[in-house]
């Protein structure tokens, strides 16, 4: 699971729950024949760290770096996504509020 950069990231609803530390796509309900490698490929195809052609400990600083600055934006991604997803369900109360009140 390791080498297709997945963390083990249980909770009580999803003890068998996977997450790429890198694109951060989370897989579960994982087979015993699973491969991680081609799992993580065909839900995340365009994850920087499957694509890579060399180990992670054969990167020259700049290559490490650039790969870095990726994953970051992957983070930096989900979160705004996430705020402006809430923002957007919180605009949708807010107008039936406001709807409701001027009635």
């Amino acid at each position: 699971m390791a080498e297709a950069g997945f963390l083990h990231t249980p909770s009580d609803n999803s003890p068998d729950i996977a997450k790429c530390f890198f694109c951060l796509k989370e897989l579960e309900g994982w087979e015993p024949e699973d491969d991680p490698l081609a799992e993580h490929k065909s839900h995340s195809p365009k994850c920087s760290f499957i694509a890579l052609k060399k180990k992670v400990e054969e990167l020259s600083v700049e290559e490490f770096l650039k790969l870095e600055k990726q994953r970051q934006t992957c983070i930096l991604k989900k979160v705004t996504d996430q705020g402006i997803h809430n923002f957007e369900e919180g605009a949708v109360v807010r107008r039936a509020a406001i709807i409701v009140g001027h009635q």
